[in-house]
């Protein structure tokens, strides 16, 4: 899952062809075994040789190849094991064929297969107004120039990877060769089915298509992404909708990173892995909502997601019953506040005529952008999107001092009203009333594999004001450590339940 930090192309999922929030990468890896000239002669094996002896087949007429233009060990070896000509292996910079995660560590040069889309594909079409020596079709050979503009608009593609870690970076730029260099290798499955399927657009492959029929099956809207690019207005329920088709792949590609979050464990909330979660839920009810829909909608494509992906990641089936329930009740909450927060959003930052790439119409102040998160639940990158639609910016330091006060204020809340325990005021597990056997010994946690158990309580204190602690022989609740905070959920008994606030380790 793609969708936040160092690589966040949330904005662009839907708008482009192949950028997605949960994509599937092949690859293979060496730990200082095999290095560079077997991980070249795997690639290209793979790339190039019969699809009836289990490879991709591509006609290597249409491959090309990048390298770090210092890397004479790589060039020199695609000529010898790919027998590529010296035209067809381009030597580009650091910030292409340079791979390292942070400034110091390991590090090193990486070579990169693209393919031809214009020779491989059905549906290829220049840009309006392109030209120059990327854009003719008869040419074999381009200059390096040619090959960077025809890569940029998307004739040129890459579709694997090939990282070559063989440097640690010292603090002050030494690159210290690694005593035993290693490989790590990255291949797009969405661009490859793209290729062989004969299109350019990652979305209308058969990966894509049950999820495309289900977005036009829910909001009763055929998907005309195919052949129109621009929104056209449709009547919808006896009213005019600007049906954009870039909304129907939204949902389609955020319907699978959904699913997989789920399905992994994370669950919606404010803050980490459940904000990304909950943010790529929620931008795709609003693209629901731009087709005219008003109820759940991302529900019905994750179970789409199942039907065709249960098979190859049996933990969508084994859990579905979270992942649509959870979905569900997250679009409920979500829709419950939308309109609401729409109209304010139109208050905020009125239509003035503006599209995407106009001058600044104005500023969307921090505080009133905190109650769009506050009170109805607009995640900022959102609000961010929708504003920049409009031609507004954003005062994110005014959000983030916002969000950071309304915190300070709930943490005091908490405090004021005792919500948190302490460590010590749970105290010697010996003071707790303990079942018949029952003590810290035989708890288990089991939160790694379960979310949902039928175990016992094995030890109960009472804490006073409503409130008690108590031991599971096997419990699904993290306790805070490591920096990651305890899970919330519920507890329920014949008769009983408790809301779990809080989950502590007492005696280990």
């Amino acid at each position: 899952v793609r969708a936040g930090g160092k690589h966040n192309d949330l904005e662009q999922v839907g708008r482009t062809a192949r950028h997605h929030t949960f994509f599937e990468m092949l690859g293979n890896f060496s730990f200082g075994d095999y290095f560079k000239r077997d991980a070249i002669r795997f690639a290209w094996e793979f790339v190039t040789e019969r699809r009836e002896d289990g490879n991709l087949g591509i006609d290597p007429a249409h491959v090309r190849v990048s390298v770090f233009r210092e890397d004479a060990e790589a060039r020199k070896l695609w000529a010898d094991v790919a027998g590529l000509p010296e035209s067809r292996i381009y030597g580009l910079d650091e910030k292409d064929n340079f791979w390292q995660m942070a400034d110091t560590g390991p590090c090193g040069p990486c070579s990169e297969m693209y393919v031809d889309l214009a020779h491989l594909t059905d549906d290829w079409r220049f840009p309006d107004g392109a030209s120059g020596e990327w854009t003719e079709l008869d040419r074999d050979e381009f200059s390096v120039d040619a090959f960077v503009a025809g890569a940029e608009a998307g004739r040129f593609i890459e579709i694997w990877n090939l990282v070559f870690m063989q440097f640690d970076r010292q603090a002050d730029g030494t690159l210290d060769p690694l005593p035993r260099p290693s490989v790590d290798t990255g291949a797009g499955l969405e661009r490859i089915a793209a290729v062989l399927q004969g299109g350019t657009s990652n979305y209308h492959t058969d990966l894509f298509a049950p999820l495309i029929r289900a977005v036009e099956n829910t909001v009763g809207l055929p998907y005309r992404g195919r052949t129109e690019h621009a929104p056209s207005e449709m009547m919808v329920g006896g009213r005019a909708v600007m049906v954009d088709p870039a909304s129907f792949r939204v949902i389609a590609d955020h319907a699978r990173a959904v699913a997989f979050l789920l399905a992994d464990g994370v669950f919606p909330s404010n803050d980490g892995r459940g904000y990304v979660l909950r943010r790529i839920l929620r931008r795709a009810v609003r693209h629901a909502w731009l087709l005219g829909r008003q109820e759940p909608t991302l529900v019905h494509v994750v179970k789409a997601v199942i039907d065709t992906m249960g098979e190859a990641y049996p933990e969508l089936r084994t859990r579905s019953a979270h992942l649509l329930t959870t979905t569900q009740v997250e679009e409920e909450s979500f829709l419950s506040t939308i309109e609401g927060g729409l109209a304010r959003f139109e208050e905020l930052a009125p239509r003035r005529g503006t599209n995407l790439g106009d001058e600044i119409r104005g500023t969307m102040s921090g505080d009133d952008v905190f109650r769009l998160y506050d009170t109805f639940g607009f995640p900022i990158d959102l609000t961010e999107l929708m504003a920049r639609e409009r031609g507004y910016t954003v005062d994110i330091a005014g959000f983030d001092a916002a969000l950071d006060a309304q915190r300070s204020r709930s943490k005091a809340d908490r405090k004021s009203r005792h919500l948190v325990v302490q460590a010590d005021a749970l105290g010697d597990l010996a003071d707790w009333t303990r079942a018949p056997g029952g003590g810290a010994a035989d708890a288990a946690f089991v939160g790694y594999d379960v979310v949902e158990i039928e175990t016992e309580v094995t030890a109960v204190r009472q804490l006073g004001d409503g409130r008690v602690a108590l031991l599971l022989r096997e419990t699904p609740f993290y306790a805070e450590s490591g920096g990651q905070v305890s899970d919330h959920g519920e507890i329920v008994g014949t008769e009983w339940r408790a809301d779990v606030e809080d989950v502590r380790k007492v005696d280990g």
